[in-house]
């Protein structure tokens, strides 16, 4: 068999996997998908499945760069007819949480899974960084392609790092919110997109400048 065709039959197998763990994911949660259970699935052997992604944790890795796909995708054309930025900001959010939603009667399975400093799961890890680089270029675009807001250089370079991270803890008051459609978590955004807009011109402020920078960093430093 030609090396193309023997190529191209091993990207179908994978995506076969992939689509059938990111399904179970969504429907059954973490701790019911298996990767015993998805060979069985689809007729293949634990072996060949383990062949494309070596532990669930592999697939969790798709899971998150899925999710984030498609927030970046749902977020582009929003964001093309928005200049202002703390509506920019919400477009961002608001998209994240949406892409989310699918997962609400499972994620505190991938809360436990993932809690961990250790987990390659976590959110935070070196695994995880390709689905965070998307994450933080989605806000990077949001501030970038504001109108004009006088931001300092190195306030508009440090936050869309802390942003990432204010992601992360709204997705997790996300996890324990049972309010009909998460409406909790949406007032949470609100009152915070409100308090960040009366706050922002203050990083104006020679006094101010300089603390906010600071503070902007030692956010960023979590991940460091």
């Amino acid at each position: 068999m030609p090396a193309e065709v023997r190529h191209t039959k091993g990207e179908r197998t994978r995506e076969r996997i992939r689509s059938a763990a990111l399904r179970s994911f969504r429907e059954n949660g973490y701790d019911a998908t298996t990767i015993r259970g998805l060979a069985d699935e689809l007729g293949m052997s634990v072996g060949a499945t383990n062949y494309h992604f070596a532990s669930k944790n592999h697939l969790i890795q798709e899971l998150y760069l899925d999710v984030q796909e498609r927030h970046w995708a749902a977020a582009q054309p929003l964001l093309a007819d928005a200049t202002e930025l703390i509506e920019r900001l919400r477009i961002v959010f608001e998209t994240g949480l949406d892409q989310l939603e699918p997962y609400h009667a499972h994620a505190g399975e991938f809360l436990s899974a993932a809690v961990s400093p250790r987990s390659p799961i976590n959110p935070l890890s070196a695994e995880s960084a390709e689905a965070f680089a998307i994450v933080e270029g989605l806000f990077a675009e949001a501030i970038d392609g504001a109108a004009p807001t006088r931001l300092t250089d190195d306030v508009r370079e440090r936050m869309p790092d802390a942003l990432v991270l204010a992601h992360l803890l709204l997705a997790l008051f996300w996890v324990y919110d049972t309010s009909e459609g998460r409406q909790r978590t949406r007032l949470l955004l609100d009152r915070s997109l409100r308090l960040l807009s009366a706050v922002l011109p203050l990083a104006r402020l020679p006094l101010v400048r300089g603390a906010v920078a600071e503070v902007l960093a030692l956010v960023g430093s979590v991940r460091a």
